[in-house]
């Protein structure tokens, strides 16, 4: 079992067919699912979904294998026994035509959102301000909060929406049908600012705007931990040079930082971290400041945080290449 658990995936997978490619001393990927990382050869996680493990599940979830089917072809291929069975064909993605994106409908006020974020430490100019920018609203239906995700010609393109009722510590999130998840949730690009700070969600860029107030552009929330928003950031604004990572401070968040230091830095851009000091994450660490909260402990085992304040229109940090 431990052999079968510890095979090497990228040899695995070119075995099977996929273009493995190295993203800096750790990690692989394919060209054929750029949202695939592979850590330490061993392990496997696709961000654009959050499923992962080791080559076992690997088998299961990619090329339709049992449990035992999978461990078993796994020896084989390990040399342990003859190896004379062919390989698996990766399972063909189901081909589902993407539905039309449409904004929900929005509400006549803006009362639930204003509520619930200012409970959350936004403060209201902020609140105000994203509004004011197409960026936020409350929905008709539900009074969810929808987070406008707008392309580079300010199209609407994606919508990300979060329950104003938090039932013990969760609420309802949920992205519109048809969202263009490549584009996710942004602020506009100023050109004469050379960089752009990343966070996890649309509620952490927003708490870090009510820290730093100057910070009124340049900045891509994921929506989770898929790169695409901010490949999609960097190729409309290729006057950006640095990447300043503010993901959150838990287990995932810090592994994506550190795989994110190393892609990023390998492709030239000056990376650079900030961790919120308290918190798993930048809205844990607002509310620690703005009402004294009890909050999470961040999890062990995390980079330090790098960088200062906005200076002149500016982040001033220290970065790696």
């Amino acid at each position: 079992m431990e052999t079968a658990k510890g095979t090497d995936l990228p040899d695995l997978l070119e075995h099977l067919g996929y273009s493995v490619r190295r993203l800096g001393s750790r990690y692989h990927t394919t060209r054929e699912m750029d949202s695939l990382m592979i850590k330490d050869r061993r392990t496997w996680k696709r961000y654009s979904n959050g499923t992962g493990g080791d080559a076992i599940t690997f088998l299961q979830e990619f090329c339709g294998k049992g449990f035992r089917d999978a461990v078993t072809y796994l020896l084989e291929f390990n040399g342990n026994r003859a190896r004379d069975s062919p390989a698996p064909r990766p399972r063909p993605a189901p081909q589902e035509e993407k539905p039309a994106f449409a904004l929900p409908i929005p509400n006549q006020d803006q009362r639930r959102v204003f509520a619930y974020l200012q409970k959350r430490g936004i403060a209201p100019q902020v609140i105000r301000g994203f509004i004011e920018s197409g960026l936020l609203y409350e929905d008709s239906l539900h009074h969810n909060c929808v987070f406008v995700g707008r392309d580079g010609s300010g199209k609407p393109v994606f919508a990300s929406k979060r329950g104003t009722y938090d039932l013990g510590g969760s609420s309802f999130k949920r992205d519109a049908p048809g969202s263009d998840k490549s584009v996710a949730f942004r602020l506009p690009c100023d050109p004469a600012l050379d960089w752009v700070a990343v966070f996890e969600a649309p509620i952490d860029l927003m708490s870090f705007c009510t820290l730093h107030r100057a910070v009124t552009s340049n900045a891509v929330a994921l929506c989770g931990l898929y790169q695409g928003p901010l490949d999609t950031y960097l190729r409309e604004n290729l006057h950006l040079k640095q990447i300043v990572l503010c993901l959150d401070a838990d287990g995932p968040g810090q592994e994506a930082t550190e795989k994110f230091q190393e892609e990023y830095a390998q492709k030239g851009y000056a990376v650079s971290t900030r961790t919120p000091a308290h918190g798993k994450d930048w809205n844990e660490f607002l509310q620690h400041q703005v009402f004294g909260r009890e909050v999470t402990a961040p999890a062990p085992k995390q980079p330090q945080s790098k960088g200062g304040d906005r200076i002149n229109g500016r982040l001033r940090t220290t970065h790696q290449r």
